[in-house]
């Protein structure tokens, strides 16, 4: 073969390589494109558009980085609503990034003391363990919830069963809580409103211990008087102890101490 031929062969092969390549490359934008055009239309393949945010619910409003919760949200017809309460603290547990659980709602314990004011004062609690096994073998864990501003009353523990006195500490895990009993009166230095339903807005202990995530405060002493009054946040709080009983709980508020002790006793 002529050397002039065997040049136009290969000019002729470069040809078609180069048309391949292009034909192949417009091959690929093209399925880029049409692959785009999938994912921006189609909703089995792509990931669908994001949906506009949550508008905040009554209870809460994250949106605004503050907990907003109205007495009113908890009541209907007048009357403490134990599920709307319960829809607050859940509302108030995702806010801080606490896990709701299977379980959790049901199990949940909820309470305004029968005073009518669950935001100032009441408490939601969960007990995990209430162990009694005897004097040797009893202990207690449970999870309190107070919302911003709420006052756990003021409250003591007499000899329960098993004559077991409890003795307890608090382990504050979201929020802030002023953790208040037996000690030296510092109230006047913290921001704590007792509100009015609790003894005319008084207590008989006064020493304050400002406790924020990762705080553990221990009782003063068993048998002694204590409550808690949490910060702007709310406060979740794991409570640690041996033996829990109802029944041997007294508040110093008349009307709470009536309440609970009549709601122990199985009224």
């Amino acid at each position: 073969m002529s050397n002039e031929k065997q040049e136009s062969k290969n000019m002729d092969r470069r040809s078609l390589l180069k048309g391949a390549g292009v034909a192949a490359g417009a091959t690929v934008a093209a399925v880029a494109a049409l692959s785009s055009t999938a994912a921006a239309h189609c909703g089995t393949c792509a990931p669908k558009p994001k949906k506009a945010a949550a508008k905040p619910t009554k209870t809460c409003c994250p949106a605004k980085g503050k907990l907003m919760f109205k007495n009113s949200d908890f009541y209907t017809a007048g009357k403490f609503d134990v599920e709307k309460a319960k829809d607050g603290i859940i509302a108030m547990c995702k806010f801080h990034g606490y896990p709701v659980f299977p379980g959790f709602r049901e199990n949940l314990w909820v309470s305004d003391y029968g005073l009518g004011q669950y935001t100032k004062l009441g408490l939601a609690a969960y007990m995990f363990q209430n162990k009694n096994d005897g004097k040797d073998d009893t202990y207690m864990l449970m999870d309190l919830f107070l919302v911003p501003g709420q006052m756990l009353p003021e409250h003591w523990h007499l000899e329960g069963d098993n004559n077991i006195v409890k003795n307890e500490g608090w382990l504050v895990r979201w929020g802030k809580s002023y953790i208040v009993g037996e000690g030296k009166d510092n109230l006047a230095k913290f921001p704590i409103k007792i509100p009015k339903l609790h003894m005319g807005g008084k207590t008989t202990t006064k020493h304050v211990v400002e406790a924020g995530p990762g705080q553990f405060v221990p009782l003063a002493k068993v048998k002694t008087k204590h409550w808690q009054w949490a910060g702007p946040q709310g406060a979740i709080i794991t409570e640690v102890a041996n033996l829990h009983t109802d029944k041997a709980v007294r508040h110093q508020d008349p009307a709470a101490d009536k309440y609970f002790r009549k709601m122990a006793n199985g009224g």
